[in-house]
């Protein structure tokens, strides 16, 4: 787009309606999701009041929209309220019969959870028996188990863990039975899954399955030891299906869509994107991108451009009113704190580090997601590694070869069973390269959690600093003009 017709659009978009307005509301509603209280609510209103009052007397305008974020508030504390209170109304009750399938089964060392959906509420399962073990293996996201069962209530505590997943109790399974196919909907997202498991199965062993985790974020299979040495790296994220997945398969996609007509092109990305979010199972952080992707696809459109500021803001009001459990979840915290490291701090950095060009892009987002998921990986995780920088600038690149060509490459496989001697191996060599970047990495990372977290802490302060110097700044150079 033309570099004066961005800056138009900026502007006049901030004239609509700010961007301070959009993250203050953004975090508002978040925080009421959490805390589904009048007295929150009555708090978080004021609080974001006075924060955007800042600048002067309110207009109409400006009541208006006021008034729209209260309700927004209100409507979306009920609603979290509401699912806390159906957790705690629920007793102990006998069930035989159908329950919807409301997610791949995830095996452990010695049981198998799945979440079912019986007369409208969410359970999990837990299969303890080999014999369960044995019939949830072949089940799928969508399909229907008939099983008989007790339905009980779950501890605070568990429901707490759960409560994202809309979970409200648990079914102590007796038996279980017969597996019906779901929606059409669902067969075709498990046959696309398929493809992908069976290419995956061809490369073999654990990097078969991290193949699995990079393409369609199925992480099931990958040993306990795979998923630490990713996590102690800082490379958590490519375990499982992520942000960058979506824009990815907007980039394969993106030739052959701009070949149709402009209201085609729309109809289709959406389509697209809302179909990569039900294949990869509607994980928080491809939610997070794909309602940030429909927007600005949506804004393009309409031959306007959203800074990626309000773009993550508006995605984030919108995820919380439609689904308020969701603030709850570690990996939309995550997502959602990377995606704001890589925007809004990543550029700040890059302001200030003395690198040359080539290294100064990858750099500075990559310091910038790590410190935007700072806090989260501290309270939940313990820890921020020191090898994080170094392991993705290794990683990442390459693995997003894999998460581009991976689901391409499964379906010309399936169709042409031959490619496979062609194709796999190029595939497994990159695999091999993420997961043998991991294992460097985590025998590289200090055992003691302190070396990352001071050098992540004094990197959080000299952004914090800059921040703050260029803020009083730019109100100073606004105050004397």
């Amino acid at each position: 787009m033309h570099p004066v017709a961005t800056s138009t659009s900026d502007e006049r978009n901030e004239l609509i309606l700010p961007t301070r307005w959009l993250v203050a509301a953004a975090a508002g509603l978040w925080w009421c999701a959490l805390h589904p209280k009048v007295v929150h609510l009555v708090a978080t209103i004021v609080v974001v009041t006075i924060a955007t009052s800042l600048g002067g007397a309110f207009t109409r305008r400006e009541v208006m929209l006021m008034t729209a974020f209260a309700c927004l508030v209100v409507f979306t504390s009920v609603r979290s309220e509401h699912a806390d209170s159906a957790a705690l109304a629920i007793s102990t009750t006998a069930y035989t019969g159908n329950a919807r399938v409301v997610d791949d089964p995830q095996p452990f060392d010695r049981s198998t959870r799945v979440i079912v959906e019986v007369d409208g509420r969410r359970c999990e399962l837990w299969a303890r028996r080999h014999s369960m073990r044995s019939r949830l293996s072949v089940v799928n996201g969508g399909d229907y188990l008939a099983l008989s069962g007790e339905i009980v209530p779950l501890s605070p505590d568990r429901y707490q863990r759960v409560r994202w997943q809309h979970v409200v109790c648990e079914i102590q399974p007796e038996w279980l039975g017969d597996i019906s196919v779901g929606s059409p909907l669902a067969q075709a997202s498990n046959r696309v899954r398929a493809l992908v498991t069976r290419t995956g199965d061809a490369i073999g062993g654990a990097h078969g399955a991290l193949f699995r985790g990079l393409v369609i974020g199925d992480d099931r299979d990958q040993p306990s030891d795979m998923l630490q040495r990713f996590r102690s790296g800082g490379l958590s994220h490519l375990t499982a299906v992520s942000g960058q997945n979506v824009a990815l398969i907007l980039t394969v996609a993106t030739p052959l869509i701009r070949k149709m007509a402009p209201r085609l092109q729309l109809v289709t990305t959406l389509a697209l994107i809302g179909w990569f979010v039900l294949i990869t199972r509607s994980e928080p952080s491809i939610l997070r991108a794909g309602v940030i992707a429909s927007i600005a696809v949506f804004a393009a459109s309409r031959g306007r451009r959203l800074a990626p500021l309000r773009s993550l803001a508006l995605a984030v009001m919108v995820l919380i009113v439609v689904d308020p459990l969701l603030a709850s979840s570690v990996g939309f915290h995550l997502s959602v704190g990377a995606t704001f490291g890589v925007i809004v701090i990543g550029p700040m950095l890059a302001s200030i580090m003395p690198l040359p060009a080539r290294l100064m892009l990858p750099v500075s987002i990559t310091l910038g997601a790590q410190l935007g998921v700072l806090v989260p990986a501290l309270l939940v995780f313990g820890r921020a590694p020191l090898v994080a920088l170094p392991a993705n600038l290794l990683a990442v690149p390459v693995a997003g070869v894999v998460m581009m060509v991976g689901m391409p490459v499964a379906i010309g496989v399936a169709l042409l069973p031959a490619l496979s001697h062609v194709v796999l191996p190029p595939i497994h060599l990159a695999v091999w390269w993420v997961d043998g970047v991991a294992r460097v990495a985590t025998h590289l990372e200090p055992e003691s959690p302190r070396p990352g977290m001071i050098a992540s802490l004094c990197l959080a302060g000299v952004v914090a600093i800059t921040w703050g110097y260029r803020h009083h700044a730019h109100v100073r150079a606004k105050h004397e003009g």
